[in-house]
């Protein structure tokens, strides 16, 4: 520190450790580099900053114990908060583990909203051949990562139910040799389904995640097939039938917000409810596809979006107050990230982005995308995050090439204009997909940015929420963050 090579060390009680800090209301929030953080008052922060708290009172103890500060030899917090920064970071430590393989750009439906730009059913040119699944896989599999997740998309990927089946079995005979945890789920509009399907679903224990976004009317309003006609009835049926089969807990819906559902938040999370979920995904329109183009018909603005989130979101812990243990995905994420010191693997939230690292996209053609978003641009004609093929490239010039390390050099919040000085920053990302795609570049401008506007709000939104800590609340969110009842919780609390 300066002021030690100067002999000023007496003038100063104690060394103010790397922070940042977000006012709220009458309150600071403080956060250290490892994404602890506490709140004082206004007044207790200007005693802070002006070296002016006194070593034995309360709020200098809990800013020591948050290495915010320190009165003693500045090895030891150095230490720790390294230790805690490499825990926030140990998602780089295994590379890409999620492997999404697009096994055909055909689709049995027409969603108004379709991300994908999907192709007539009757289009097999765009179907993944046993060929191309095979080098996909042998890529896949030099991944150091300890977790294989191969996720099969589309399209809807149960038209192309040979390769599927294909890759399942050729990946588990090549994990006799790796020893892999190897996972698989299919993310399927479900309007497919046979006895045949579901047998071999639940065999392999391939997951399920599907559709929904909420009761007929509403689900209806988008998710039709290619006559038009509505997919809700029959959705719902194989719903019931794979949750059967495979198991309640195996089969996971997600809905998209559009204006048709954005002020029915109720009757959409009453819909899962219903269905047997324990867990929605509030998510936002992608800028991508379809979407794109129906964005004045579906759209709406973030504010809107956020608005109606909050209310949501006082609704569902409602719900867990009543005696229904039922969580929202997104805040569940965040509160992981606020509450815990481990990382969550959710691409959207990390620094680096998971572009790449933590997640690649197999398109049908042997084409290897950062992120489906990047598969979904090159649909569109833009093929700027394309970052290989396995026809044409070997593993280490697509994943140790110039263009992936740029990717994710332009991902890194902490050098980000606006975030490097964000309190939230630990607990947040960047999508350089998206903000090429939206803003012009691969770093984007934050100010203007859609997506850093829902995540700041939300996890402001969050932080408010345990700032008040209240005890029911709080046990909710534990209960999220572990996959525990609140009465487990309570049990807890009671025995210590």
């Amino acid at each position: 520190m300066e002021w030690k090579k100067k002999g000023m060390r007496n003038k100063k009680p104690y060394i103010i450790l790397p922070y940042h800090f977000e006012r709220f209301e009458n309150d600071v929030l403080l956060v250290n580099i490892a994404g602890e953080f506490i709140f004082i008052s206004d007044h207790e922060f200007d005693k802070f900053r002006r070296y002016e708290l006194k070593k034995g009172e309360v709020t200098f103890l809990n800013l020591k114990s948050k290495h915010i500060v320190t009165d003693t030899n500045l090895a030891l917090p150095k230490y720790l908060l390294a230790t805690k920064f490499r825990t926030k970071k140990s998602f780089l430590n295994d590379f890409t583990a999620l492997h999404i393989f697009i096994l055909t750009l055909r689709c049995n439906q027409k969603c108004r909203y379709c991300q994908a730009s999907s192709e007539d059913e009757a289009n097999r040119e765009s179907d993944m051949d046993i060929k191309t699944a095979k080098k996909c896989i042998d890529f896949v599999f030099k991944s150091p990562s300890s977790v294989i997740k191969i996720e099969f998309q589309g399209g809807e990927p149960l038209l192309n139910f040979k390769t599927l089946k294909f890759i399942v079995k050729y990946a588990k005979t090549l994990n006799k040799k790796y020893r892999k945890d190897l996972q698989f789920v299919v993310c399927t509009n479900l309007i497919k389904l046979t006895d045949e399907i579901l047998d071999f679903l639940a065999r392999h224990r391939i997951l399920v995640s599907t559709s929904l976004d909420g009761p007929k009317e509403i689900h209806d309003a988008n998710r039709v097939l290619r006559n038009g006609k509505g997919t809700y009835e029959i959705v719902s049926k194989n719903i019931k039938c794979a949750q059967k089969v495979i198991g309640v807990r195996n089969v996971a819906a997600l809905m998209v917000t559009t204006k048709y559902n954005i002020n029915r938040f109720n009757e959409v999370i009453d819909e899962y409810i219903s269905q047997g979920f324990g867990a929605i995904f509030l998510r936002t329109l992608h800028p991508f596809g379809r979407a794109k183009q129906e964005q004045k018909l579906l759209g709406y603005n973030i504010f809107e979006f956020v608005k109606f989130y909050k209310e949501a979101l006082n609704y569902i812990i409602d719900i867990n107050l009543a005696g229904i243990n039922f969580s929202e995905i997104y805040a569940t994420i965040i509160l992981s990230r606020l509450l815990t010191p481990f990382p969550t693997g959710f691409v959207d939230l990390q620094s680096p982005a998971g572009t790449g690292i933590e997640c690649a996209v197999y398109n049908h053609d042997g084409d290897i995308y950062v992120s489906d978003e990047a598969r979904m641009l090159a649909k569109m004609g833009d093929t700027s995050f394309r970052i290989g093929n396995v026809y044409k490239n070997d593993y280490e010039e697509i994943f140790d090439g110039e263009k992936l390390r740029e990717i994710i050099e332009s991902s890194c919040v902490e050098t980000i204009p606006q975030c490097s000085e964000c309190a939230f920053q630990i607990y947040c990302g960047s999508d350089p997909v998206r903000n090429y795609h939206t803003q012009g570049d691969m770093i984007g401008h934050m100010p203007s940015s859609e997506f850093h506007h829902k995540n700041y709000l939300i996890i402001r939104h969050l932080l408010d929420t345990i700032r008040e800590n209240n005890p029911e609340v709080m046990n909710v969110f534990w209960s999220w963050i572990t996959n525990r009842s609140i009465e487990n919780i309570n049990r807890s609390k009671a025995l210590r």
